[in-house]
């Protein structure tokens, strides 16, 4: 019933759409019917070249995620448990934290030119930013009598890293992979667009440059559908991992 639910409007729409081609949308030449979009989706599946540049877009995004989320989680984590070098590095994180990473595609082509690592710095870039947030917000959270106990046994900052932030941040973590994830895949195929001749933004440059609407349309709705198993796969994923919390708020009286 749920799943009924949910379809009821994207089925309304698209019924409504295939009628408005059949009728008075026949000549348009910018947009195509929902059945014409489906025929190019199954046949750009068939010959190889949606695989191709979906593997391209993805291989891109996740790369250039784990080096920014990575660098991210980790500096967020050591300033958060410093005072001094939250002060000391706020006004630089506040300088480039705002630069649009699309601002940076004329300065990275020059460095690496074109190709997969120029799209992964990108990508590095613009997910680094939101990690290093959430990492130093959770770090700044933990439990300041956790902190003083692990002080009092003499730990390492390597250690209560470990032993004590790390586990008390998880869910913080786990939401800053789903925001790195959104951010990567739309960074990842805006620069294809842009500049990067490869990937699912180039195939939709390459289609509206061709005239095929219907090809352009079906790229688009491939990379909603990425998009949202992504984010389906990450919320199933933390609701396993965080199920024991959850069970133990519910038990709370």
């Amino acid at each position: 019933m749920r799943l009924a639910k949910a379809l009821a409007l994207p089925t309304v729409f698209v019924l409504a759409a295939e009628l408005w081609f059949r009728g008075p949308g026949s000549d348009s030449e910018s947009l195509a019917a929902p059945s014409a979009v489906m025929v190019a989706l199954v046949q750009a599946l068939g010959d190889g070249t949606l695989a191709l540049a979906t593997w391209q877009t993805l291989f891109a995004a996740l790369c250039g995620m784990a080096i920014g989320v990575g660098l991210g989680l980790i500096l967020g984590f050591m300033i958060g448990l410093s005072r001094t070098a939250i002060a000391l590095s706020m006004p630089t994180i506040e300088l480039f934290r705002p630069i649009p990473s699309p601002a940076l595609i004329p300065l990275v082509m020059l460095i690496y030119g074109f190709g997969y690592r120029f799209e992964v710095a990108i990508v590095a870039f613009a997910t680094f930013w939101p990690s290093l947030i959430l990492a130093q917000a959770a770090a700044g959270q933990v439990e300041p009598r956790l902190l003083e106990v692990s002080k009092v046994l003499g730990l390492s900052t390597r250690q209560r890293l470990w032993k004590i932030v790390l586990p008390a941040a998880m869910p913080r973590i786990f939401v800053a992979l789903r925001l790195a994830a959104g951010i990567a895949l739309v960074v990842a195929v805006t620069v294809e667009i842009a500049a990067n001749p490869q990937g699912l933004g180039y195939m939709l440059m390459i289609a509206q440059q061709t005239l095929r609407p219907e090809l352009m349309l079906a790229a688009l709705l491939w990379v909603g559908l990425i998009g949202w198993g992504v984010n389906a796969g990450l919320n199933a994923l933390q609701s396993r991992l965080f199920r024991h919390q959850r069970v133990l708020v519910e038990a709370r009286p």
